[in-house]
């Protein structure tokens, strides 16, 4: 088979294609990808670094165990946010995105799926050559789509910002890091030691 026909039958989408959550359900691919206003992300790399999974596990436990008997609920990556507009018909959803954190408290809101609607929270850990992607375009979704909280976290400067919903528009705090202990506001009571959580990060 030439190259250019073995791409034809095992590349489902293109750059420059608008798609629907349904069209998502169809592909059968191995690399995570996203859609943002029915374009196509893709993963930055083939597996995140160990380091980004060790702070995705122990923020995930650390959440799991705080809302243990609470009515709210922890999902990590792999788990689809659909948000939908207008519809929630699958082919009228044009954004699905899988953070690799996010609490729901509204159960009414998860499904066999996944989430249907905005998170409480949401946690993205930071990869390189995602950066932009996660600074802006998921920004712009989590704010329009009315993510109360939205944590950012840079592993390699071990640094964490939150962007707290005020008023339809985020507020950014400053960034916290090595000393700094960070409150959730959308999670009363839950709180973070950021120097004795990184020292837990081998």
């Amino acid at each position: 088979m030439k190259s250019e026909e073995k791409d034809l039958v095992y590349e489902p989408f293109t750059e420059y294609g608008v798609y629907s959550y349904a069209d998502y359900l169809t592909w059968e691919i191995d690399e995570m990808v996203e859609l943002i206003k029915g374009k196509v992300f893709r993963s930055a790399a083939a597996a995140p670094s160990m380091k980004h999974q060790q702070i995705v596990l122990r923020l995930g436990s650390e959440l799991l165990q705080f809302l243990d008997k609470k009515n709210c609920k922890v999902f990590i990556a792999p788990f689809d946010v659909r948000f939908p507009i207008k519809s929630k018909k699958n082919e009228e959803i044009f954004t699905v995105v899988q953070p690799d954190v996010c609490v729901v408290c509204d159960r009414t809101k998860l499904d066999d799926a996944g989430c249907i609607g905005a998170p409480d929270l949401i946690v993205e850990v930071l990869s390189p050559g995602n950066n932009k992607k996660e600074l802006r375009n998921k920004y712009e979704v989590y704010e329009e789509s009315g993510v109360k909280e939205y944590w950012v976290i840079q592993p390699d400067q071990e640094t964490l910002l939150i962007y707290t919903l005020t008023d339809g528009k985020y507020v950014p705090s400053r960034l916290f890091t090595h000393g700094d202990i960070v409150k959730s506001e959308c999670i009363a009571g839950f709180d973070v030691d950021l120097e004795e959580f990184f020292e837990k990060i081998d």
